[in-house]
């Protein structure tokens, strides 16, 4: 098996999940995700 054809699925999948996470930004999730983050950790020591 050539290498080539080894790294086809694993290159393939690393172009989707970048199309994905381009998506993602695009959309503004970004923002929200780090929005509940940022409420989880107030949660967490006890300020939020």
């Amino acid at each position: 098996m050539t290498p080539l054809r080894r790294s086809l699925p694993a290159l393939t999948l690393f172009i989707c999940g970048l199309a994905f996470f381009l998506i993602g930004i695009a959309r503004g999730e970004a923002a929200t995700v780090l929005t509940k983050a940022i409420n989880l950790c107030l949660e967490c020591i006890g300020i939020g």
